[in-house]
């Protein structure tokens, strides 16, 4: 019964994708020695262009070509999954939460020193305490604030 709730449209897609996501990880860090994530995308991208010294780090700098293939690869699978007619819903989520959403979200993955996919997919797979304290934290906030905006009528 409650199985079939949280499941309405059944497992199997979801333990494909998964499936998926684990092989995507092993496969980079088998070939690259280098754990996924997307954020500090994000950051080495920055420093293509800012030149404060947070941006000049060495870390970001040096990897900014892989991490720019990386993300790339992302967008081509989503690019691949829409070309195979596979089914797209459109989000109903009002732009503004949106926005407001990524910011918190860019916002905290730079406090946390990573993302949910550097940590809560690489991380946790490298059994990293670190990652498993931050997906914590990332789902603890989540949930308190997905509560208190209902609560609140938002």
């Amino acid at each position: 019964m409650m199985f079939s709730t949280l499941f309405p449209n059944g497992i199997g897609h979801y333990a494909f994708g998964g499936a998926l996501i684990g092989l995507g990880v092993a496969l980079l860090y088998a070939t690259t020695g280098r754990p996924g994530g997307v954020s500090t995308f994000f950051s080495s991208s920055w420093s293509w262009l800012l030149r404060t010294p947070f941006f000049r780090q060495a870390s970001l700098v040096d990897s900014r070509r892989w991490r720019l293939i990386y993300a790339l690869g992302l967008l081509l699978g989503g690019a691949v999954y829409v070309l195979a007619g596979l089914p797209v819903e459109a989000s109903h989520i009002p732009a503004w939460k949106l926005l407001l959403g990524g910011l918190l979200i860019g916002f905290g993955a730079r406090l946390g020193g990573g993302c949910t996919s550097g940590h809560g997919i690489c991380g946790m797979a490298s059994l990293s305490l670190p990652s498993l304290v931050m997906v914590l934290t990332f789902l603890g906030t989540g949930i308190v604030t997905a509560s208190l905006l209902k609560w609140l009528g938002v």
